[in-house]
């Protein structure tokens, strides 16, 4: 058998010992979960038997190990559960390093340390008079050095303790797992959750508990600090002249030196970033580019507008533009946004470049020079008139998915049942762009052959995807479960790159196949050396660190992947995918047409700086799950983390020097004090550096903020402004406080510049000092402002944001409360008229315009009166049917719905389409039987009831009808432009009906002159 464990693990160490005093013969074997050889283990420790068979539960291996012959096994079990559950989460949270080390955890962890005491009062071992898995369970979490420091009145507990440990076994189990290396914190190695932490603490273990068994030991993290940690921050605190670093003005990779190549998903120019966007991918890329620049690695960060595909054409016709004036616009939109919030790219460029055409069909050449590229014919629609084959997006039509039949869908999804859908399958599709029927014609498309890649694929992201984030390994491997398809990379659209094979010279690359190549193309225009970075030469390394939302994951990770794979010439492949979940706004969705959300433009508008707009979108960043941005949390961490914490300590360090010492910083003598303040700092500069160099930028936050808050700990406890109106002897230990303090302010600058570049330059220029490099391989403080050093006018960094300011912005961003378009009191005839003005209304807006932003919101209005509608519908008393319709106008009525019943069915199989029809039908039967059983039994009553209608109708009744005759007689031109008969003339039926029931509610017939007009304008 086999323990896989980490180093330092006690769970480890109760594995060791229960097969030692059961006999049986394993093997402990020291692993790291992000080892790929170990990818398939879950947690550690984990046994695995002869067979193979893998047990991780701890209860579970117990069992195994000794059956139940252990006496009382019952109690056993309990006592095994209690050690799981409630006193290792409680050990690891009391003996948390730093920001986990948790105050709450001591009274918890004293009431369980009281039950173990009593218990053991009245019998020697926990489960009864026999040595029990469960000692061993409860003794190995105990065993680690301080967990029991400071123990007061547990006699009964420290005799078992030192009982067991005597024992052979035990001694056994220590020489192989010494004491001296088991620790708490080494649970963070053990699962994918960092250990323990993420399990809360049980409170109510704690209600019978009177008196403290354990002292509180730890008011701060003090007592966890070793001597070596000590002598290390002691040696590493000098000065040392640095070199100030010459950065070239075209950065290359070099061998025998690291190599970071850094891109953005390239943002799409239809569109204005909103914070999400932002966050997602550009300042992502830029946070950890400074980072890496800081860390004297040669960096370069590459990103652009990706400005071909369907939607920019969109959004021209949308505009009245062209494409190339669209592209212009939005261009300098986002890279004006980018500029402000202070994204320092090295190259910002676009797709629509002639490198990217030539290095495109370049790339195209050699994939199907080796074999990958394959001709499929696809049946496409065809617009006759626009005289061009319509891409998904400018196809819109009735839903073909059953029970919906809404008469909007796109041609790739329905927005209201939200299912994909094919353009071919639209049921009456209609060009967008000039409202026509188009026509199914095939179209021969190339494809990428994925499926022959496939092979090669695997092997790579093997090998590759320790690097990436969890979401983005989970997104490739659901696709390579799947199975790949070959993809099809040609549109039939006219902006785009032009595909340089014969018989295609009319398509355009696919946007997914040529925006990719972006990255490559931006590189070219930023050097001529380009291919250094994307095909390096033997012995030089890039690495490639690709950050984007999830959504784009599978075309880095599988569909250029496997281009690249297949055209085989060494190019530079991502080792780092850097995915984000998404951000929300309070907890609801950016939208840009209903105001609702902060949008790039929006952030300049707010006069919060860009600066803090970084600071809060990193600490709030999607990186394990979605999370929201809220204003009152943006204020809650300007307020708190930013100005009473590290701009306090910032600030009351420079001002002290500045007032007391002539602005210059005192020598800094170290005592005990000092270098136990600088090895805890060394624990998060520490983590800091890990946490940035896998661009977990929030980890890298809570670190920095870590040590301004040990800084100000610090001050708060030395009190320096006491020192200095002491004696001669507590001035200079003032002057060592101060020293010390500007020296961390220092620090932090240079910590903080990744995040907030304009903040950490003014903090440089009161310090008087330049940016120093992060030294990540001995990331230990270092004396950055020697004895001496003149200090520059301190000044306060950060400003309040004010609740009353805050809540205003709020409301400004919170999307406009929708207008009542209807009254409560509306009928449901009412309301039926209005549903079809509105809709009618939504139709003309769509076929205007593609802007988005222009029809939403009457969407939004039209859904509204749907649901006041089915409330009225659901709330109105039982009437008969509307108006004195007469049987010869029900006969009428049902013989042109029944007409349009077969034509709907002899124009498609699909239900869902004409089942509403035949709905409609039925009812229209029952009420013509209806009215024939009422004009059997009082044969005067229709007579009287026409000649009474004139009298009886309401004024409201007449004017919904002439609202729908209207809306019906726009329904009508509208089809009759498609030139489909089949479409248009049950139509026209039911605005004839809708006219007779007009002129027999009214008592006004319906003129030759009125119908001539009709036939003119036909």
């Amino acid at each position: 058998m086999i323990i896989y464990t980490n180093e330092g693990n006690p769970f480890g160490l109760q594995l060791l010992m229960l097969a030692k005093f059961a006999k049986r013969q394993v093997q402990l074997q020291l692993v790291n979960l992000n080892d790929a050889k170990y990818k398939d283990l879950l947690v550690l420790p984990t046994l695995e038997l002869d067979n193979g068979l893998r047990l991780f539960s701890l209860a579970a291996i117990a069992k195994y190990m000794f059956g139940d012959g252990e006496g009382e096994s019952q109690q056993r079990d309990e006592w095994l559960e209690w050690c799981t559950t409630l006193l290792a989460p409680a050990l690891a949270h009391h003996m948390g390093v730093g920001h986990r080390a948790d105050p709450n955890a001591l009274p918890v962890l004293n009431g369980l340390v009281k039950k173990l005491n009593d218990t053991l009062q009245s019998k020697p071992y926990l489960a009864g008079d026999k040595l029990s898995s469960a000692d061993i369970a409860v003794w190995s979490l105990l065993a680690p050095e301080g967990t029991l420091k400071g123990a007061q009145q547990v006699e009964n507990l420290r005799s078992w303790y030192d009982k067991i440990k005597a024992l052979p076994e035990v001694q056994q189990a220590l020489a192989e797992q010494p004491l001296q290396q088991l620790s708490f914190s080494a649970l963070q190695q053990s699962n994918r959750y960092g250990g323990l932490y993420h399990v809360p603490l049980k409170r109510d273990s704690i209600s019978n508990v009177t008196g403290k068994l354990l002292v509180d030991t730890t008011p701060t993290v003090a007592d966890t600090v070793t001597d070596e940690e000590l002598n290390a921050a002691r040696a590493a605190f000098i000065y040392t002249q640095s070199t100030e670093a010459v950065v070239p003005r075209t950065v290359l990779p070099k061998a025998g030196e690291r190599n970071v190549l850094i891109t953005s998903a390239l943002p799409y120019v239809n569109n204005v970033p909103h914070l999400g966007n932002i966050i997602g991918c550009v300042l992502s890329a830029d946070i950890f580019a400074r980072y890496s620049r800081a860390a004297g690695y040669n960096t370069l960060l590459i990103c652009g507008t990706d400005e071909y595909g369907t939607a920019t054409e969109n959004k021209a016709l949308a505009e009245n533009m062209t494409p190339r004036e669209i592209c212009d616009k939005y261009f300098e939109l986002h890279n004006g946004i980018y500029r402000w919030f202070g994204i320092g790219f090295d190259y910002f460029g676009r797709t629509t470049t002639q490198e990217q055409t030539d290095i495109v069909q370049e790339a195209f050449h050699d994939v199907y020079q080796a074999g990958y590229v394959l001709t499929e014919s696809v049946e496409q629609l065809l617009c006759q008139k626009c005289d061009r084959f319509l891409a998904d997006r400018f196809v819109e039509g009735t839903c073909p998915h059953p029970g919906c039949g809404y008469e909007d869908a796109r041609g790739d999804q329905c927005d209201k049942c939200g299912k994909l859908v094919n353009a071919t399958e639209l049921v009456r599709p209609r060009c967008k762009v000039c409202n026509t029927a188009p026509v199914l014609r095939n179209s021969d498309q190339l494809f990428i052959d994925l499926p022959k890649a496939e092979p090669q694929l695997r092997e790579w992201v093997e090998r590759s995807e320790q690097g990436w984030t969890h979401n983005a390994r989970v997104i490739t491997r659901a696709w390579l479960r799947e199975g790949l398809k070959p993809r099809c990379i040609t549109r039939d659209l006219k902006w785009g790159i032009p595909v340089p094979h014969k018989g295609f010279e009319k398509k355009v690359f696919y946007v997914w196949f040529d925006a990719p190549f972006g990255y490559v193309s931006m590189t070219k225009r930023y050097t001529k050396e380009y291919q250094q970075w994307w095909q390096p030469a033997k012995g030089t390394d890039v690495e490639l660190f690709q950050f984007m939302a999830k959504d784009n994951v599978p075309f880095h990770s599988v569909v250029w992947p496997s281009i690249l794979l297949g055209i085989n010439k060494g190019h530079t492949l991502v080792s780092h995918i850097m995915a984000t979940e998404y951000l929300n706004y309070e907890d609801g969705k950016f939208s840009k047409s209903r105001g609702i959300g902060v949008f790039g433009n929006d952030a300049q508008e707010t006069g919060i700086p860009a600066d803090v707009w970084r600071f809060y979108l990193a600490s709030a960043r999607p990186e394990g799950q979605d999370s929201s941005f809220s204003w009152n949390d943006l204020a809650a961490r300007n307020n708190s983390e930013l100005l009473n914490n590290l701009g306090n300590f910032v600030n009351r360090a420079l001002v002290f020097c500045e007032k007391n010492f002539d602005s210059c910083v005192p020598e800094v003598q170290l005592t005990q004090d000092e270098l136990l303040l600088l090895a805890l700092i060394n624990r998060e500069l520490r983590g800091y550096v890990q946490s940035m160099e896998k661009a977990k930028l929030r980890d890298g936050i809570r670190h920095l903020l870590a040590i301004s808050r040990h800084g100000n700990g610090y001050m708060q406890t030395q009190q320096p402004w006491v020192l200095l109106k002491g004696t001669n002897e507590q001035k200079t230990r003032a002057a060592s406080i101060i020293g010390l303090s500007a020296n961390i302010a220092c620090l932090l600058a240079n910590l903080l510049f990744p995040y907030m570049p304009t903040t950490a330059r003014t903090l440089f220029a009161q310090l008087n000092a330049k940016q120093t490099p992060i030294n990540a391989d001995k990331p230990l403080a270092t004396l950055l402002l020697p004895a001496g050093h003149k200090i520059g006018k301190p000044a306060p960094l950060f400003a309040k944001l004010e609740q009353t300011y805050i809540d205003e912005l709020k409301g400004k961003y919170g999307g406009a409360q929708q207008s009542q378009t209807q009254p409560a009191q509306a009928s449901a005839a009412e309301l039926e008229a209005a549903v079809q003005a509105q809709a009618d209304k939504v139709r003309q807006l769509k076929a205007s315009t593609k802007d988005k932003t222009v029809w939403q919101p009457e969407v939004s209005k039209l859904l509204e009166l749907k649901k006041q509608l089915e409330a009225a519908q659901k709330s109105a008393p039982a009437v008969p049917q509307k108006g004195v319709q007469t049987v010869a106008d029900l006969e009428k009525a049902v013989q042109a719905q029944g007409e349009k019943v077969r034509q709907l069915k002899g124009s498609t199989k699909d239900k869902a389409v004409w089942q509403p029809e035949v709905n409609v039908l039925l009812d229209l039967k029952k009420q013509l039987e209806a009215a024939q059983k009422s004009a059997k039994e009082a044969p005067t009553a229709p007579a009287a009831a026409a000649a009474a209608a004139p009298v009886a109708a309401s004024d409201d009744k007449v004017k919904a009808l002439e609202a729908q005759i209207t809306q019906q007689g726009e329904k009508v031109r509208s089809l009759k432009a498609s030139g489909d008969a089949a479409a248009w003339k049950p139509e026209v039926e039911i605005l004839l009906n809708l006219k007779k029931e007009l002129s027999t509610l009214t008592g006004v017939p319906v003129t030759a002159a009125s119908q001539g007009k009709q036939k003119k304008k036909k």
